[in-house]
């Protein structure tokens, strides 16, 4: 692109001479543009390299988290709980409300154009996120598995869901991390690949984990 400016610019058909002079029709005109060419920095293309390393380790990271949480939840089993603890499933459907309406005030400033606004919504969804899965592991190092008392046709409905939640929720992990490590290190074309698949995934396990917590508080009341 830069060779095909310099042509135009100095070429006899545009009046102007190998010297830079201006002729008939203003070479000084593409005089700027060629500088304008020369100047304006060209947007960097992350190498493989740069995106497997971060994606290996942040993968890595995940299957750690999945295998202590499977492990915390069905495995370890039931310690003795202070009176607080009840309160945590509670907690856990606010942090998930909370995060689910940052999410979709993020996506909507960004279908916007409104980076920096964006930014604060999406890292907030994460703040909350994070403080989910903190209560989480608590409520469960303590009561370890939560069982479902339905019967009927609501039994299935809520495994499907159940089953589901948990299933995105180990592949949304390593996507939120992704998506935070490139979005925040100013690498916004492979920020924006993840983010396509993170937010709809991150979305409905933030929902379908509000849904869960309904469910088990109206059946076991």
């Amino acid at each position: 692109m830069l060779g095909l400016a310099l042509w135009l610019s100095f070429s006899p058909e545009n009046g102007s001479t190998v010297s830079g002079r201006p002729g008939k029709c203003g070479g000084w005109r593409t005089v700027w543009l060629v500088k304008w060419y020369m100047l304006t920095p060209t947007p960097s293309v992350p190498s493989p390299e740069t995106i497997r390393k971060p994606m290996v380790a942040l993968v890595s990271l995940s299957i750690v988290i999945a295998l202590f949480l499977i492990w915390l939840i069905y495995f370890k089993g039931k310690v003795a709980a202070p009176e607080w603890v009840g309160a945590l499933p509670a907690a856990n459907a606010s942090f998930n409300s909370l995060s689910a309406l940052c999410l979709t005030f993020g996506y909507i400033n960004i279908r916007r154009g409104n980076r920096v606004v964006h930014k604060r919504f999406m890292l907030t969804a994460t703040v909350f996120s994070a403080l989910f899965l903190i209560s989480y592991v608590t409520y469960h190092f303590f009561h370890g598995d939560t069982l479902f008392p339905g019967h009927g046709w609501v039994r299935p409905v809520y495994f499907f869901i159940l089953i589901s939640h948990i299933g995105l929720s180990m592949a949304a992990l390593p996507l939120i991390l992704a998506a935070l490590w490139f979005g925040l290190g100013n690498q916004f074309r492979v920020h924006r690949r993840i983010a396509r698949w993170t937010f709809p995934i991150w979305l409905y396990v933030s929902v379908t984990g509000v849904i869960v917590f309904a469910f088990l508080k109206y059946f076991t009341a």
